[in-house]
């Protein structure tokens, strides 16, 4: 599977790193995992610098719409994109739907920067549990 994935529940972070291609079902297999663990609330750091999605727009969007139904549950915790600029765009349309009042959403181009940035004080604190 190219879709890894490490859920740290006493940093309260969990980091996804895409290596090769991706396919809806890794990406509903990582869904799964995140709900499972109660990970939603925590900082999460997704490095698809090295991935690359197999799959259409539509199937995009509905990873998305279920990203927003995992959402509903609790308070979604900050999210940091690591991805070449020109992947941005593509995915810009589904953080939009995951977009909600003062959640924390970054793209960087690199993991170093985009995890220093989810230990950023006010990223921590953002992230725990009221």
């Amino acid at each position: 599977m190219p879709l890894y994935w490490i859920i740290d529940s006493r940093e309260r972070l969990m980091t996804a790193v895409a290596e090769g291609g991706v396919t809806k079902e890794e990406a509903n297999a990582y869904l799964d995992a995140m709900s499972g663990a109660g990970a939603g609330g925590y900082r999460r750091l997704f490095d698809g610098s090295e991935g690359e999605p197999l799959m259409d727009d539509h199937d995009i969007m509905g990873l998305a719409v279920r990203m927003r139904g995992l959402q509903q549950v609790g308070q979604p915790g900050p999210l940091a994109v690591v991805m070449p600029r020109d992947k941005h765009e593509r995915f810009a349309r589904m953080l939009g739907v995951l977009a909600v009042p003062d959640r924390p959403i970054r793209f960087f181009s690199d993991a170093a920067a985009a995890r220093a940035w989810l230990d950023e004080p006010r990223i921590r604190e953002w992230s725990k549990p009221s």
